[in-house]
């Protein structure tokens, strides 16, 4: 499949803003046997003053920018064309969670896509004793890693409850565990929380994804949205899999990866610093068209 996506975020502020420095990890990757960056571009504006791009320790292209200039809106918009690849449906050679450790154990790799990265404490996801409980709760001991994931995100989706006005962008794991309310991003941290306290490594996926209107709706410009979603290591032989709490389904050809992290803070779209004072206000639109 392949997709035209446009993404604007835009931010006014009460009072002009100067001295502002922003990391921005906004553009789709290329991954072998999954998808393909066709073509891409970044604009900002105002102008900055200084740009440079980076790759962080997961591989992501990033760029960062300093706007010295005062100014009372920032717009930021990214185009690209990506191709995105069927993925075949795998069989499940996951090994049962008590062979687990074992197979990590046999991983020396410290390489960005290594489990051991997934297991503990991150910035934003520290063990909480109400998911593990939860997560608990969901397991057997006959059931895979493979299985108990895919049992986790089913089991998610049912008891959770999309609103997106229950939560904020720093709500934590477990308030929103406790609200049983929240978003894409709550849900994504409670399944990584859940999935890390039995052992299973799991991290963080931000990207795209296409949605679909409601029979005889016209699309709406602007409608589709940034996504998260998990990614979970089931042993040696299956490797990562990707899981999509929010919709109860694996990633697929209507999601299109931008980062792959610990957790939200490792893929931040948008980040950064600045002198001002006062509120602020934004606006996100995201546009994912499929073209054939």
């Amino acid at each position: 499949m392949l997709y035209d996506l446009s993404l604007r975020m835009s931010y006014s502020y009460d009072v002009p803003a100067s001295g502002a420095r922003h990391i921005m990890r906004l553009m789709p990757l290329s991954l072998s046997n999954r998808q393909r960056l066709v073509a891409g571009s970044i604009t900002v504006s105002p102008t900055p003053d200084e740009q440079s791009h980076f790759v962080d320790f997961f591989q992501h292209p990033a760029t960062s920018f300093m706007l010295r200039t005062p100014h009372e809106t920032l717009d930021i918009r990214m185009q690209a064309r990506v191709q995105v690849e069927s993925q075949p449906i795998a069989a499940d050679f996951s090994p049962l969670l008590a062979d687990l450790p074992e197979e990590i154990s046999d991983v020396w790799s410290l390489a960005p896509d290594s489990p051991h990265h997934f297991l503990g404490d991150s910035p934003r996801l520290t063990q909480a004793r109400e998911i593990g409980d939860y997560a608990r709760s969901c397991v057997t001991p006959q059931l895979t890693a493979m299985q108990i994931a895919h049992a986790l995100c089913a089991r998610i989706h049912k008891d959770f409850t999309y609103d997106s006005d229950a939560t904020t962008v720093d709500t934590t794991p477990l308030e929103a565990f406790r609200l049983k309310h929240g978003v894409c991003q709550d849900f994504t941290h409670i399944m990584i929380l859940a999935l890390r306290s039995l052992g299973i490594p799991a991290g963080y996926v931000s990207g795209f994804l296409r949605t679909i209107p409601p029979p005889g709706k016209e699309r709406l410009e602007g409608a589709d949205a940034m996504h998260a979603w998990v990614r979970v290591w089931c042993g040696e032989t299956i490797g990562w899999i990707e899981l999509d709490p929010t919709n109860n389904i694996p990633a697929g050809m209507d999601h299109i990866v931008v980062a792959y992290g610990r957790d939200y803070s490792d893929v931040v779209p948008v980040i950064g610093v600045l002198k001002s004072y006062g509120g602020q206000r934004a606006v996100q639109a995201v546009d994912v068209i499929p073209l054939k």
